[in-house]
């Protein structure tokens, strides 16, 4: 056995011991359901330590996210239903079968033509529609993205950038006739689907796009609230135009 398979075999083996009768009384009181939100906040910390480049802190994020996947497996065997080496059989097999210009002998010479046997593949393992398979509780940004990226393959999509870039700016006229809130909820929903068309026909990941002016705000604000504290003023005391001022100032630093 080399070290990998010690190591995860340990890792079984202390997840069996925290689920035992003599174990942990918080382990003990875990669902699938209960541990949804850690195995969410653990891949957040994951994509988080990537950002950072971190390989530290990746390491050990990777870990957390790990131990989530073998506590499911465990709870799951407990239940008589599957354990970690059916978790393990199970993706390893995907992963031949996903791959046969790989581990056979068929011919994909690009990353479109993997995309496209996977989905005939899909359809053929009993995949009733196209968009079928795509989770609902994924963000909506990204849920949006993996939609149009699912109905492009089949080549339901835009053929240039400039045509989603026009129905962006039909949208928000829409938005702007709506005649009470729950038709401007509606066009807000398609105006921000429309932008999640732009930005994947100009290869822009939204999410990544997003989060880098949320983090270009966080800099900005920061610097209001630090120069007001400086020269004794209150935050939220403050009038907007010297605030606006501030933020100029802050953009112009390159902040």
């Amino acid at each position: 056995m080399d070290s990998s398979a010690k190591e995860i075999d340990r890792l079984i083996k202390i997840m069996d011991r925290l689920l035992s009768p003599q174990g942990c009384p918080w382990d003990r009181e875990q669902t699938h359901e209960s541990l949804t939100r850690y195995l969410i906040e653990e891949s957040y910390e994951v994509i988080e330590a990537i950002k950072n480049q971190s390989m530290n802190d990746l390491r050990e994020e990777l870990g957390d996210v790990l131990l989530q996947v073998v506590f499911h497996a465990a709870l799951a065997q407990k239940a008589g239903h599957f354990n970690f080496a059916d978790v393990v059989e199970a993706v390893s097999n995907k992963m031949i079968e996903r791959h046969p210009h790989v581990f056979a002998s068929m011919n994909l010479e690009s990353s479109e033509d993997v995309m496209n046997h996977w989905e005939n593949f899909k359809r053929e393992k009993g995949k009733k529609t196209v968009l079928a398979g795509i989770p609902a509780m994924l963000p909506a940004l990204m849920r949006a993205e993996k939609l149009q990226e699912k109905a492009a393959r089949v080549g339901f999509d835009w053929p240039s950038p400039e045509g989603a870039i026009e129905k962006f700016k039909e949208e928000i006229e829409e938005f702007n006739r709506a005649e009470n809130h729950t038709n401007q909820q509606e066009e807000m929903g398609d105006i921000l689907f429309a932008i999640v068309n732009v930005a994947r026909l100009t290869n822009i990941e939204p999410e990544q796009a997003l989060q880098l002016t949320n983090d270009k705000f966080i800099r900005r604000f920061n610097y209001i609230e630090e120069n007001i504290k400086a020269s004794g003023g209150i935050m939220g005391q403050m009038d907007l135009e010297t605030m606006d001022l501030l933020w100029e100032e802050a953009k112009a630093k390159g902040l």
